[in-house]
């Protein structure tokens, strides 16, 4: 696919849309980044350079907002919420500048002077669109998993939004990045919104060139400034080694998600490291086939041996599982309730099953690996298959698998930690991979969705993490890191522990 959009708003815009070099992993990725003039870009670039970025995680759903896109889009500084998250969690302002509880199902959110990136203002009328279409969205975007929410323009500067239960984290909620806010033009078409030229972060998306690249210009008009960087040049480059290579040489000066083999081979200036809320798990089928019986899930769960991953796979680069939260939750440390209810453990005496997992994260093949020969060892006979993601999650989700293993950041899609309970874990959950419906959890995470203050609802969260792991349904493997490559002549990169943001106005080289 490819999409070109043109700016009316400035003659110069037009020659910054050229088409970019097709990327050429051999045997990193030399000459492949050209800047929208044609010309290469400098080595040396000073102020107002354009960054070159590798991404693990091509586009799934043609940049839609609304489902695993949405964070691409907030990582590269394309869209944005009514809110932001801090360091710690908290609702930060983004789009509105402030907001106020008027009772316990409404709130009023004070919109701040901004632009969509076709130029129109950000208007109460706009914003309350934006929101009821993403209500309406199939398959409902993960931070809305278990609500009902309406949004109504009021007054000139206002919106008001009211949800038919009480919800106390509702402005952690709106940052999830598929509530991100979209000019109306956005939804034109037919089918998911488009973020082409209609969001109004510091970068617009300018081109798409299917799951190959993409291309920003800086947005002169974004709320908060100019950004320093003039673009991003981004490619999908899904083989690990190759990203790390391309920053080894020059050739980009981000790259994302390295394998955890590649950071010894990256000087100490050229990488970054951070603990993040990600988590990598084994799903397992809990619909059809094998794991729809509990023992066998439990044998699968007995079998597996994390603290092997950790030291083998991410060669120290991540955590034992835990749980559904990591230690990067570190709330949630000395609080964990302990499963119960577990089922009895059955000999699983060859039974045959299916284990997917993607390879757009270097390391989750080997995990699958490793995983296989211990299942095997425990007595099943596993087929192992590997996909880049946007040919898998479809599948994963329709459970054509039996085990699934992917990486999962906790906080990502709403901050609170009920959300990712409710969107992964319940009967009515928009990623629900281990196919879960089980009463007992719907209640666990419903009661844990009413808490209202802040360590009631951390603790009834943690009460319903263990309600979930008592299924057997989802075994935590590793609670991952950050690990970055990036040129040491880039500046302002954001190590974001909710892996939301990447670049933002003041990333720059």
């Amino acid at each position: 696919m490819q999409v070109r959009v043109v700016s009316k708003k400035s003659p110069s815009r037009g020659r910054l849309l050229r088409v970019l070099a097709a990327l050429v992993l051999v045997p990193g990725l030399a000459g492949c980044f050209v800047s929208p003039d044609g010309q290469s870009s400098p080595d040396g670039a000073g102020s107002g350079s354009r960054l070159r970025v590798a991404l693990a995680f091509p586009p799934a759903e043609n940049f839609s907002p609304y489902g695993a896109d949405a964070t691409l889009l907030s990582r590269l500084g394309v869209t944005e919420g009514l809110t932001a998250l801090d360091a710690n969690g908290a609702a930060t302002p983004a789009l509105a500048r402030s907001w106020s509880r008027e009772d316990d199902r409404t709130w009023r959110f004070t919109l701040r002077e901004a632009t969509f990136h076709d130029g129109t203002e950000v208007t109460p009328s706009a914003v309350a669109g934006a929101l009821t279409r993403a209500t309406k969205a199939k398959p409902l975007p993960a931070p809305l998993a278990g609500v009902t929410l309406s949004a109504r323009p009021d007054g000139d500067d206002g919106v008001r939004v009211t949800t038919a239960a009480p919800d106390p984290v509702l402005p952690m909620r709106l940052a999830g990045p598929s509530l991100a806010i979209l000019s109306p033009k956005a939804y034109r078409g037919r089918g998911n919104p488009t973020p082409v030229g209609t969001a109004t972060g510091p970068f617009e998306l300018t081109r798409v060139d299917g799951g190959t690249s993409a291309t920003l210009d800086r947005f002169d008009d974004h709320w908060g400034g100019r950004a320093q960087a003039a673009g991003i040049d981004a490619r999908f480059v899904k083989d690990g080694t190759a990203r790390a290579n391309a920053v080894r040489t020059g050739d980009v000066d981000i790259a994302e998600a390295l394998p955890a083999a590649q950071a010894a081979t990256l000087d100490a200036d050229g990488l970054r490291e951070a603990g993040t809320t990600r988590t990598t798990s084994l799903h397992l089928n809990t619909r059809t086939g094998p794991f729809k019986d509990p023992r066998l899930r439990a044998a699968a769960r007995a079998a597996v041996d994390p603290s092997v991953l950790v030291e083998g796979v991410f060669e120290g680069h991540a955590d034992p599982g835990a749980g559904i939260y990591g230690p990067a939750v570190t709330w949630a440390e000395g609080k964990r309730v302990e499963p119960s209810g577990r089922a009895k453990a059955a000999r699983p005496d060859g039974t045959p099953i299916t284990l997917a997992t993607y390879d757009n994260r270097p390391e989750l093949p080997e995990v699958a690996q490793v995983v296989q020969q211990q299942l095997e060892k425990a007595g099943f006979e596993v087929r192992l298959q590997v996909r880049e993601y946007a040919r898998l999650e479809s599948d994963a989700l329709a459970g054509r698998f039996d085990a699934f293993i992917g990486a999962r950041n906790s906080l990502l899609d709403t901050g609170d930690p009920v959300g990712i309970l409710a969107g992964d874990y319940t009967c009515d959950g928009g990623y629900n991979l281990a196919l879960l419906c089980d009463p007992k959890v719907d209640r666990a995470v419903a009661k844990a969705g009413r808490a209202d203050g802040t360590g009631e609802r951390q603790d009834a969260a943690l009460a319903a993490e263990a309600v979930i792991l008592g299924t057997d349904a989802v075994v935590p493997l590793a609670h991952q890191r950050i690990v970055l490559g990036v040129s040491p002549k880039v500046r302002g990169v954001l190590l974001d522990p909710y892996e939301r943001t990447l670049v933002g106005p003041g990333t720059r080289r």
